[in-house]
């Protein structure tokens, strides 16, 4: 009889710790939400940091041949102000109120902005370009097998519609190569390294871009991130 009685006083306690449990416990769903390759890209390069940036000022440089082109940037990325600094002129504007006489400057500043983070473009141009990924392809300069994206920007909208960038990359999805393709020919107008990676405020940049056919060189300097 007292095992009886015992064998009921173990058997209710574990039942209450079990009612108790399951009215404390919560279960959270989380849903697995496989990442684009856009999205690798983006990240590989940092970018789910660029949520702490306020500002970023950069000098965009070109060599050609015997020729120095360079302009510097100050980007301040919360109030979207932008302000160019040359040898001959600085001109401040805001990017959400560009006119017929800011078209050229800004134009500029999306030029060489593109360039510095094009691996973030690839989720802020989103909805203004088609993508298709390529497995294992060759790859322009290095020759070696790589995966390639391809982007083609919409035929209206922005400062060069219709043309098209082949992203060239390995597993990290870091960008290694890459080619532009103006109004999408088939032959690229331009292809060029990229190279000299550096992190900033945990934002991995490619300092310096090499034109294998050319003596040209397109590179930052100055870069800061805060």
């Amino acid at each position: 009889m007292k095992k009886l009685i015992i064998l009921s006083i173990v058997l209710s306690s574990i039942i209450t710790s079990c009612k108790t449990d399951n009215n404390k416990t919560k279960v959270e769903v989380v849903e697995d939400t496989e990442l684009t390759v856009l999205e690798k890209i983006a990240n590989a390069n940092g970018y789910e940091n660029w949520k702490d940036v306020s500002s970023i000022k950069f000098t965009f440089n070109v060599d050609r041949d015997s020729s120095h082109f360079e302009r510097t940037w100050l980007w301040k990325t919360q109030s979207n102000d932008v302000t160019m600094m040359t040898r001959q002129d600085t001109i401040t504007y805001n990017r959400k109120a560009v006119d017929s006489t800011m078209a050229g400057t800004d134009g500029g500043f999306v030029n060489d902005k593109f360039w510095l983070l094009a691996p973030y473009q690839l989720v802020w141009d989103l909805k203004g370009f088609t993508y298709e990924l390529t497995e294992s392809i060759e790859a322009p300069i290095s020759k070696t097998k790589m995966n390639k994206l391809t982007t083609v920007y919409a035929n209206e909208g922005g400062y060069t519609p219709g043309d098209a960038y082949d992203y060239y990359f390995g597993d990290d999805y870091i960008i290694k190569e890459w080619a532009y393709r103006k109004e999408n020919q088939a032959e690229p107008n331009m292809v060029t390294s990229w190279e000299d990676y550096k992190e900033l405020k945990g934002l991995k940049i490619s300092m310096m871009h090499k034109r294998p056919d050319a003596d040209f060189s397109l590179f930052f300097t100055g870069v800061e991130v805060k």
